[in-house]
């Protein structure tokens, strides 16, 4: 097997990544080859102080080697991070969530990746023949435009090409458009409503992940389609102001009796919603042993900083 030697360029990003990493991140490639690039080729596989990117599809190494690199920068520099805390009685629906609900986000990320990876020459028109390839091979085209029970990944795969293409997108716009007419239109209306502000720092990524929540539901509903409710099901890491840490929790956020279970514990679940983004922002289990009115009423008047850190919940400062 031929080994795989990263390019200078893919070197200088696993430096940096493991100068913020609190210990050592390598890249290990397997041997498939399958004649297109698609996102889920590389996967981030930690064992403790190490972490391994795990590239199994090697037909474009330095671009799926890289992709997956920055995702993981992002990660260390304090963008939020997305957390399944809760669960229910249906297994198969909550990963089927999961599955959608981290596509989604990772979309969004990928306005950061993307434009870094294109910056660093590490996307070229090779690339984009091979990124097209990957779209045509995962979704079938649309039957007349109808939507059907494809339509919700066809409306992700479409999201992340023209994030993927940015201002290139007319290059493949007509061949799209053909193919997968109702749902191109309609992630380019997603899209131009998400690209009206730009990604400069974590608080920007959090308002556009739960931006892209809200619109991707709102597509649902007008397809008739279920709805992902990913703003209730998924938490989604929190970025706060010094003031806000030192707010009182009943300030910041409601916590709520909810009807999943809290995945570690499998009791049921008390969920914490931002009062001002409604979004799932912590999850708490029942409590064993403080009658509930106590636990809640002193967890209320503890300080957002001392509630997260003994939660061992991570958040961004900004």
């Amino acid at each position: 097997m031929t080994e795989i030697k990263i390019s200078p360029k893919v070197q200088d990003l696993l430096e940096d990544v493991n100068d913020h990493f609190p210990g050592e991140v390598r890249i290990h490639f397997g041997a498939e080859q399958s004649g297109y690039v698609r996102h889920d080729q590389a996967q981030q596989v930690s064992d403790g102080q190490k972490m391994l990117i795990e590239v199994s599809d090697i037909t474009a190494p330095d671009y799926t080697a890289s992709h997956e690199l920055l995702h993981l920068l992002m990660v260390l520099k304090g963008f939020p991070q997305i957390y399944f805390q809760l669960t229910s009685d249906d297994a198969e629906t909550g990963q089927q969530l999961m599955v959608l609900i981290t596509e989604l986000y990772d979309i969004v990320a990928h306005e950061v990746v993307v434009s870094e990876q294109r910056r660093q020459g590490l996307i070229d028109d090779n690339i984009e023949e091979l990124f097209i390839k990957g779209i045509k091979d995962t979704i079938t085209p649309e039957n007349d435009g109808a939507v059907d029970g494809m339509s919700t990944l066809r409306l992700l795969m479409m999201m992340d090409t023209i994030v993927f293409f940015g201002d290139r997108i007319s290059k493949v716009k007509s061949e799209l458009e053909d193919l997968y007419p109702t749902t191109f239109a309609a992630a380019q209306n997603i899209e131009d409503e998400l690209q009206q502000r730009d990604i400069k720092s974590p608080f920007d990524f959090r308002r556009k992940v739960l931006n892209a929540f809200r619109l991707f539901d709102e597509q649902m509903q007008a397809w008739n389609l279920p709805e992902i409710h990913a703003i209730d099901f998924v938490t989604l890491g929190s970025v706060f102001s010094e003031r806000q840490l030192r707010l009182k929790v009943r300030q910041v956020f409601q916590i709520f009796h909810s009807d999943l279970h809290e995945q570690k514990t499998k009791t049921r679940a008390y969920v914490g919603i931002g009062i001002s983004d409604k979004q799932n922002s912590f999850v708490l289990p029942t409590p064993k042993k403080v009658a509930s009115d106590e636990y809640f009423r002193e967890l209320y008047n503890k300080n957002v900083k001392e509630l997260f850190d003994e939660m061992g919940m991570p958040y961004t400062v900004r």
